[in-house]
């Protein structure tokens, strides 16, 4: 299989534009395959990574550090921070040194449903069987070098 089979086109102007196509649809492939893991929990990646930066925190957050440490920069994490408050995941209290801003931190709940996701990692890792441990090294390094070529 490759790029060419998956999207059925055969001729790419250069390898560089080869690459980028091949960088973005896997990883959508990717955000996909995660997606399923995720379903049994019933959040989204978005819900997960905020999740798993309130945990690594382990002291409440505003939704403003909360979005300068998500993956998706995009995100609206004040929207994700309330769905994820229905599902009691996290809890939200005024800030006390700053009336005017929230603080988030997870709840026992949220806490239970990582400590769940935790002992699936292997299955999350194994998203990626294709590529050895010594090819994923080689691979982060690649697309470290992507995003910074200095």
């Amino acid at each position: 299989m490759g790029i060419e089979k998956d999207i059925q086109q055969q001729a790419f102007r250069n390898e560089h534009q080869k690459a980028t196509v091949n960088i973005i649809f896997s990883a959508n492939w990717l955000h996909e395959k995660i997606k399923d893991f995720l379903e049994v929990e019933d959040i989204t990646p978005q819900q997960y990574n905020i999740l798993r930066i309130l945990r690594g925190n382990k002291q409440p957050m505003s939704t403003l550090q909360i979005r300068e440490r998500m993956l998706d920069k995009m995100s609206d994490t004040s929207r994700i921070v309330e769905r994820i408050l229905k599902k009691g995941l996290v809890e939200k209290k005024v800030c006390s040194y700053d009336k005017r801003l929230v603080d988030v931190n997870i709840s026992k709940k949220g806490i239970a449903v990582l400590e769940s996701l935790d002992k699936k990692n292997q299955a999350l890792d194994s998203i990626l069987r294709g590529l050895s441990a010594e090819e994923a090294a080689v691979l982060n390094k690649l697309l470290d070098k992507m995003r910074d070529p200095a």
